[in-house]
């Protein structure tokens, strides 16, 4: 091979990755307590994606719908300052470092009982007063993407153990992937996941209820008063929970059923059809007015889908912002809630030596009506 054709080859490799996507970065702000957050933008064929370091972020996801109209199809605000001061909504957070609910804060590992803060009437909720998604991150940029790290140390909001986490956002055609990796120099629990709420409407203010979900599952977990596991995998056939088929949203939400009354809609998990570890299709969303398309697939073996019930339009920051009620939607790939309570989910504990990946990826189409 002569060395011009070398040349040659190689442009048009350059020229080919330049195609697939870029990665750009740019200040967003400073914490109150002087830490500077930076958001990075990716790119690729039909997405771009804004993460940033102030808990890792999903700030916006832009896609265009079925007539090539670009619109941000997440929640959040346009300044950092809202962010920080809407401390319970968790927009597009990675949340640890246990997502989700544990009961009245308290879990046994190892013959020892550890308690935990307790900030959702009296359990723990995405890991208590300072989680992962109140932290400032650091981050690598990547060639299709960025990785972004944090490290917990032991006794970090009652845990034990220090862990270390990575979370890549890649993207790639129509996709966003999030790769999670987590270790620990003792044996601890963890329960990462992200906490995006999706509006594929584009506008931010349309209701979610209109859209069609299908949830891959056939079994369900349902929930005491206080939102957390009664340990029973229910059935969801014969039940407003039955997601099996597309079915919209709103269509049965008021229904007169006693875990939608407890949640006020769904907020629970639904068990994942297919082995903890393996990539499985958990949901497909699709709005029939834009004719956006979003397919969640996972390694994770459960997903809670949450309606946005508890958006209230309470506005946060300089701008004011507020989103209301059924806004957003939450599809958060995860082990089930409470699980260091309930010996028969799948396992959350984490112990030294083992790496635990998991991997989700929000893929975005469209369809015609």
């Amino acid at each position: 091979m002569t060395a011009r054709w070398l040349k040659v080859m190689l442009l048009m490799m350059t020229t080919g990755i330049a195609a697939q996507g870029s990665v750009t970065k740019a200040p967003f702000g400073t914490t109150p307590d002087g830490k500077a957050v930076d958001v990075y933008t990716l790119k690729a064929e039909g997405i771009e994606a804004s993460i940033m370091t102030y808990g890792a972020r999903v700030v916006a996801i832009r896609t265009p719908d079925r007539s090539g109209k670009v619109a941000n199809v997440v929640l959040g605000y346009s300044a950092l300052d809202g962010y920080i001061a809407d401390k319970t909504q968790y927009f597009g957070a990675i949340v640890g470092r246990y997502g989700n609910r544990i009961a009245l804060g308290k879990f046994k590992l190892n013959g020892h009982e550890y308690q935990v803060p307790t900030n959702d009437h009296a359990n723990s909720l995405h890991g208590g007063t300072v989680g992962y998604d109140k932290l400032v991150w650091s981050a690598k940029e990547l060639p299709d993407g960025v990785e972004m790290s944090l490290v917990s140390k032991d006794g970090d909001m009652g845990y034990p153990g220090t862990l270390t986490v990575h979370v890549k956002y890649t993207v790639h055609k129509g996709s966003l992937r999030i790769d999670y990796a987590s270790s620990t120099d003792k044996a601890t629990v963890a329960n990462l996941t992200n906490h995006s709420y999706f509006n594929l409407a584009g506008d931010g203010k349309t209701t979610v209820l209109h859209d069609e979900l299908t949830l891959f599952s056939d079994k369900y977990t349902p929930v005491s008063a206080t939102l957390i596991p009664t340990g029973e995998l229910a059935p969801v056939a014969g039940t407003p929970f039955d997601f099996r088929k597309a079915t919209t949203i709103g269509a049965r939400i008021h229904d007169d059923n006693a875990q939608l009354k407890i949640a006020g809609g769904y907020d629970h998990n639904w068990v994942l059809r297919g082995a903890n570890g393996v990539e499985k299709t958990a949901a497909k969303v699709y709005d029939p007015a834009t004719g956006r398309v979003l397919t969640v697939t996972t390694t994770e073996p459960g997903v809670q889908f949450y309606s946005g019930n508890f958006l209230d339009g309470t506005p946060f920051g300089k701008a004011h912002e507020s989103h209301a009620r059924n806004t957003g939607l939450c599809l958060e790939t995860q082990h089930f809630p409470d699980s260091p309570n309930h010996p028969a989910f799948p396992s959350t504990e984490l112990k030294p030596g083992e790496v635990r990946h998991s991997t989700t990826t929000f893929t975005f189409s469209t369809q015609a009506k």
